[in-house]
């Protein structure tokens, strides 16, 4: 499961285990509540901090478990629904955000480092992709609207319309990521630029998150709409 580490002013969240070096990190219900448990632990910290999200091995995070949904749909749109909130609280957290992606970074995944505040990737191995085209499966509006607000309308309208795979360089001249970096130097890097800006850390910095990005977060806090489960069913 995640776990969390402190580089000075920095909270460094790895997505994956601290046993095992490649993991997948499928987005689960209990993935999402663990993420929750470890932001309540950033967010009761004291004076500056900024939060770096990253993982191990060969994957940032392959998305939404779609394994989990087959065998539970009954509950997915509530798990939508937890996971929109999980964005919400990324979109607005009181201090700055780095994603550090260090690996392959799908589908829901995908969605989630689009709500922090800057990207950065590596430059010579991993794929960013929206693949939702490719697979089957559509978007809900409040992630769609997250990530208009996030792009240029060109590289909104061909990230999730192709479901094409950048690898570094095309995210960074796309603007999908802000920087790219070599792998030994990437969380370095995300460290470093989260660090210069700890000192933004507050409710001011929430307050700002929150008055721009004020209509996506209606959008994402809507009920989700339902969801066909054949079709998940079928992904």
């Amino acid at each position: 499961m995640p776990y969390l580490e402190r580089v000075a002013d920095v909270f460094v969240l790895n997505l994956g285990s601290r046993d095992v070096d490649d993991t997948e990190n499928r987005i689960s219900p209990d993935w999402v509540a663990e993420i929750n448990t470890l932001l309540d632990e950033v967010q009761a910290s004291s004076g500056a901090a900024a939060l770096v999200t990253t993982a191990t091995g060969k994957y940032f995070s392959t998305g939404v478990d779609l394994s989990w949904g087959a065998e539970n749909l009954d509950q997915i749109n509530r798990f939508i629904g937890t996971v929109q909130e999980m964005l919400v609280r990324f979109l607005t957290l009181p201090m700055q955000t780095v994603a550090a992606m260090q690996g392959h970074t799908f589908g829901g995944a995908a969605f989630f480092v689009m709500a922090h505040d800057y990207r950065i990737m590596r430059s010579d191995r991993g794929f960013l992709c929206f693949p939702g085209v490719n697979i089957g499966a559509t978007y809900s509006p409040g992630t769609v609207d997250m990530v208009r607000a996030r792009l240029a309308p060109h590289a909104f309208h061909e990230a999730l319309t192709t479901g094409r795979r950048y690898g570094g360089g095309d995210a960074m001249a796309l603007g999908l990521v802000d920087a790219v970096s070599a792998a030994d130097s990437l969380l370095d890097d995300a460290v470093a630029r989260a660090g210069e800006l700890a000192g933004t850390r507050g409710d001011v910095l929430g307050e700002i998150k929150r008055t721009m990005y004020a209509n996506e977060i209606r959008s994402l806090l809507n009920p989700v709409a339902g969801v066909d489960e054949m079709e998940w069913a079928s992904n």
